[in-house]
């Protein structure tokens, strides 16, 4: 998108939740400008402008003119602002008066190019660890992005924040040592784990089922028998005449 140079905004004179409702219903959002040095003046503004702002290359960090309604113009950047969570709508923000001969402190995003030596000839895996920066500087020096070629960088190596190109104006507050981006090997794939050996044939099992079966049949034949004989000797006994009472003299 375009950079925005200016703002316009009106002075608001009603608080509240039901007049901010009334507000955004209106085609407008709250606000309020406040710092360097002045009053904090509750403003209204359109909400396409402010996102216009937000989608420019340089983003929170855009600077620009707010012109509020009978009163003198004034430097400001964004300083917050709040979103529907639902339809991504702007409902407030927060805006900064800006004095342009002190520095600031801000986070500037970082932008990659190039296909790295590592992935396109080594097969690696391109990793983009830290995608800002932050720096100190004039609100005009302030860099819109900071761009990282990282078409050198083959398997194990890496490019860290002190390799980032900033200038002369501008002085980097994140660590230098930290890691920009680094071209990694791809993980090795997980060996399958070894197959379930095969259960053993069914053929012995049967084998000792016949053991038992047959050893069972031993035990039947052995039952069988010697009923077999309790049952010959009953009938033994029972072909035994009874004894005859001898008959007393009278």
């Amino acid at each position: 998108m375009d950079k925005v140079s200016q703002v316009e905004a009106e002075p608001r004179e009603e608080f509240g939740k039901n007049a901010a409702r009334r507000l955004r219903r209106g085609g407008r959002i709250p606000g309020v400008l406040y710092g360097g040095g002045g009053p904090a003046i509750p403003v209204a503004v359109d909400p396409k402008t402010i996102t216009h702002v937000l989608g420019s290359e340089a983003g929170h960090n855009a600077l620009f003119t707010l012109q509020v309604r009978g009163r003198a113009p004034a430097r400001v950047m964004l300083r917050d602002w709040l979103v529907d969570p639902v339809n991504g709508k702007l409902l407030h923000i927060d805006l900064v008066r800006v004095a342009l001969d002190t520095q600031l402190k801000v986070k500037v995003p970082i932008h990659i190019v190039g296909e790295p030596k590592g992935v396109k000839v080594q097969g690696g895996i391109l990793e983009f660890v830290t995608r800002e920066v932050e720096v100190e500087c004039l609100p005009e020096d302030i860099p819109d992005h900071v761009t990282v070629d990282v078409t050198e960088l083959m398997i194990g190596r890496n490019l860290r924040v002190s390799d980032v190109p900033l200038g002369d104006k501008v002085k980097v507050l994140t660590d230098p040592t930290r890691v920009v981006a680094h071209v990694v090997a791809p993980k090795a794939e997980e060996e399958k784990p070894a197959e379930v050996a095969e259960a053993a044939p069914a053929e012995p099992e049967l084998i000792r089922k016949g053991k038992a079966e047959e050893e069972g049949g031993e035990k039947e034949e052995a039952g069988a028998e010697k009923a077999e004989k309790a049952e010959k000797g009953e009938k033994k006994e029972g072909k035994r005449e009874p004894k005859k009472e001898s008959k007393k003299e009278s």
